[in-house]
């Protein structure tokens, strides 16, 4: 039971991430990421066929912001001496822009080095925050100017119900099949929007009325109660509302916190509301778990009430989103339920997840006598442990009026620009 002793649960998770890091650096140093249980290294297909080091690129400013300074200064020497992007081979882009460039941004903001030669930060790139720290670093436009010229375009398109599906084909401009979530690829779009705003100092106006027209359109086609009265997101899928919730779309929480203060006609309370409520129902599907792990997508219908149903939705990733919003719903609010929430989803991880090369997922978080997946994600150095850290850190740590965070939980600071405007946005207002 958390018994409101922050300082011994910073403690737990600091030994947690010494326990990820050290049997990936003895079991897995170089490759992307490590097979615990095997005790070597793992990739997937997102990395293509290279070893590109993305468990450290993803964890140094992790290491940095809980003071592990020595293990930082291991994983710089490895970037600065092995990472090298100039391979043959089908990655994805998304991936590789969360991960590297977010992760090499976040190390150099933090620990102001430089972390890789800048042509490394200038080799891949797609995404708004990253791109928009590439111009304002380099100096160059073209980085920013791509940005703008997608969310143009994006902008000018018919948007079936005033929601963007997931699918967009890039050679005709037009939009795939008609799914949308806020789940998968989805997820990160409507985050990108608000974030900008934010990155921007408040200024990049076009992108905060951008993310209020989906926020409505999202709440207006998405957003149900169920019977049971847990508020949960649904998918869009063909004219059809699949009630059924993702772990992934429950990063949703903290977002409708993190863009409360800003909403238009009053809205704040609303949606700091409406965040507290997907923290709940979020909660409900660790809680209704035998491990206190949750599933990775969960039902609302006949009776079955966030559970997975499917044998294939019932493992647990070591995925950070629950937790994420977590630690938004405490800073906006300082209700210590977030802090017990956040400390039985630790103690479960330790418990279940923990093994002597590691830690592991499972692949089935209803049986007491779960089987593991071999693998330690990377994400779980860089999200799910930075998150638990800072949910019990006091709030000077990291504040959110200084820093905004990518959907890899990699932190970029806000773009104090005085008289400089990028276009697009208006001049701040002092």
């Amino acid at each position: 039971m958390y018994q409101n002793k922050p300082t011994l649960c910073v403690l737990s998770l600091f030994q947690m991430m010494k326990h990820a890091w050290d049997s990936y650096r003895q079991y897995g140093w170089g490759h992307n990421e490590l097979k615990p249980l095997a005790k070597k290294g793992h990739s997937t297909n997102i990395f293509g066929n290279s070893q590109l080091g993305a468990t450290i690129v993803d964890a140094v400013d992790t290491l940095y912001i809980m003071g592990l300074h020595d293990e930082f200064k291991d994983g710089q020497e490895w970037i600065e001496q092995n990472l090298d992007f100039s391979v043959n081979a089908e990655v994805s882009v998304f991936e590789v822009n969360i991960r590297f460039i977010g992760g090499l941004l976040a190390a150099y903001y933090l620990s102001g080095q430089e972390v890789t030669g800048s042509s490394i930060l200038a080799e891949f790139g797609t995404l708004h925050m990253e791109f928009v720290h590439l111009t304002y670093l380099t100096g160059n436009p073209v980085y920013y100017q791509k940005v703008m010229h997608i969310r143009k375009l994006l902008a000018k398109m018919d948007r079936p119900n005033g929601l963007y599906p997931n699918y967009l084909n890039p050679r005709t401009g037009r939009w795939g099949q008609h799914h949308t979530s806020l789940g998968g690829l989805g997820d990160s779009f409507y985050e990108y929007l608000l974030k900008a705003w934010l990155m921007s100092d408040r200024t990049d106006t076009e992108a905060r009325k951008s993310y209020d027209d989906a926020i409505e359109a999202i709440e207006r086609h998405l957003i149900r109660k169920s019977n049971g009265g847990l508020t949960f997101i649904g998918e869009w899928k063909n004219g059809h509302l699949e009630r059924k919730m993702g772990h992934l779309a429950c990063f949703a929480g903290g977002m409708f916190a993190l863009g409360a203060d800003g909403s238009p006609d009053d809205k704040a309370g609303h949606y700091l509301q409406l965040g507290a409520e997907i923290a709940h129902t979020c909660h409900e599907s660790y809680d209704r778990t035998v491990l206190k792990l949750g599933p990775e997508a969960f039902k609302f219908d006949s009776g079955l009430e966030a559970v997975a149903v499917r044998q294939n939705e019932k493992y647990y990733i070591l995925r950070p989103e629950v937790i994420e919003t977590y630690w938004y719903m405490w800073r906006f609010t300082h209700d210590p339920k977030y802090r017990q929430w956040g400390w039985e989803a630790a103690q479960a991880i330790d418990r279940y997840c923990r093994v002597s090369g590691g830690f592991s997922g499972v692949k089935d978080v209803y049986s007491s006598t779960p089987t593991y997946d071999d693998v330690q994600q990377s994400f779980f150095l860089a999200e799910t442990l930075k998150y638990l850290y800072l949910l019990f850190s006091s709030d000077d740590l990291m504040p959110l009026d200084s820093w905004v965070f990518n959907t890899e939980a990699h932190p970029l600071p806000v773009l104090h620009l005085g008289n400089i405007t990028l276009p697009g946005s208006e001049p701040a207002q002092r």
